[in-house]
């Protein structure tokens, strides 16, 4: 290979979610000549790739929003030397640059624009369907976000690549007194509860999760709880969501960080993920990678990545997420059966088979 590749590092100022997950876990893969262009300042979870990291300074003050967009339009094409690749992780890059590769997660600031801020929906309606057509290759993590990618832009089939997400070693069962420790932390009420998390954005469906809970909760122990895990979404992003009157037994953890994920899915009685709209879908298959039952979605790239390890139901009926919870919690052969069936899927996704793969298609487009 004959180009230097580059990374579009704007996702080391944010916090550590979905999307800056599968950057962060790629990115620190890679082979270590890699660079990594960032702005300041870089967020505490990702020190252990600050060796990588060229800081533009530039971009000194910029932590995300309108000024990291007009950072990575403006200042971080600056820095690209003629010949190098660049290859921007996070769903948006640079138009100036054509020399570079782009993954691309799901589409739906693009299908579902109300769903969003509509600053962001309009930035993201105008810079996809242009950024696309403009690079040189295109990730995409599901078949799903493949098939609504070329059917939205009519960009070619060729240039796009799917390239699954993995699960860290990490989320695997935990000993018991994890468990109870990490239940104490964060105050969990019970230790007997079904657990859901993501961001608390419009497309995570907890309105018709708490109403499917508030039809079943009085059928169960009531030593059983919700525990609902994750931070508001940014308001630059999401539109606003709240929540009237609460069901009974449901309690909001708030953001938990990453240490705490694979003991709180290990503790869990069953794992609720019944989103409208994934492109792939990390949080299913976390829960499987610790043994816990899992039950989600029918639609868009969940069943992809489940396959038949977990219990699938329409998203949009109450009734059906209700039952889907009942079953799974009141037979225990079915949980057994989908535990065994869930760690079995996981070794299918690793992170270092999609650092493997990520690396190849880079090489390829530096080579040609």
């Amino acid at each position: 290979m004959d180009r230097e590749i580059v990374v579009n590092g704007r996702f080391l100022t944010k916090t550590l979610t979905g999307v800056q997950r599968y950057a962060f876990e790629v990115a620190r893969r890679l082979p270590g000549s890699i660079k990594i262009i960032t702005p300041q300042p870089i967020a505490p979870e990702y020190r252990a790739l600050l060796n990588a990291v060229i800081i533009d300074p530039l971009g000194r003050f910029v932590r995300g929003g309108g000024l990291g967009h007009l950072w990575e339009q403006v200042a971080l094409p600056r820095w690209l030397r003629k010949g190098r690749v660049l290859w921007s992780p996070c769903g948006a890059g640079p138009l100036a640059v054509r020399n570079q590769v782009v993954t691309i997660h799901d589409i739906a600031h693009l299908e579902h624009p109300e769903w969003f801020n509509s600053w962001f929906a309009k930035w993201y309606g105008f810079l996809i369907p242009r950024l696309v057509h403009r690079v040189r290759r295109i990730i995409t993590v599901s078949e799903f976000t493949k098939v609504r990618l070329i059917e939205t832009t009519r960009v070619p089939l060729e240039k796009v690549v799917v390239i699954p997400n993995g699960v860290d070693a990490c989320f695997q069962p935990q000993p018991s007194e994890e468990v109870a420790n990490v239940r104490k932390v964060l105050s969990i009420p019970t230790p007997n509860y079904v657990l859901t998390l993501g961001s608390l954005e419009p497309r995570k469906n907890l309105h018709r999760l708490l109403k499917a809970w508030g039809n079943i909760c009085h059928k169960l122990p009531t030593e059983v709880w919700l525990v609902v895990v994750g931070g508001k979404g940014h308001s630059l992003v999401f539109q606003d969501i709240s929540f009237d009157k609460l069901p009974p037994r449901v309690y909001f953890t708030g953001y938990v960080p990453d240490k705490y994920l694979p003991a709180l899915y290990s503790g869990a009685l069953a794992f609720v993920y019944v989103s409208i709209y994934e492109g792939f879908g990390l949080p299913p298959l976390e829960a499987m990678a610790c043994g816990t039952p899992v039950v989600t979605s029918n639609i868009t790239s969940l069943p992809e990545v489940v396959g038949d390890a977990a219990v699938l139901v329409d998203p949009y009926n109450i009734e059906a997420i209700a039952w889907g919870i009942w079953k799974v919690l009141e037979d225990t052969s079915l949980r057994e059966k989908l535990r065994s069936k869930g760690l079995e899927r996981v070794r299918e996704f690793t992170w270092d088979r999609t650092a493997e793969l990520t690396w190849n298609v880079l090489k390829e487009t530096g080579e040609n």
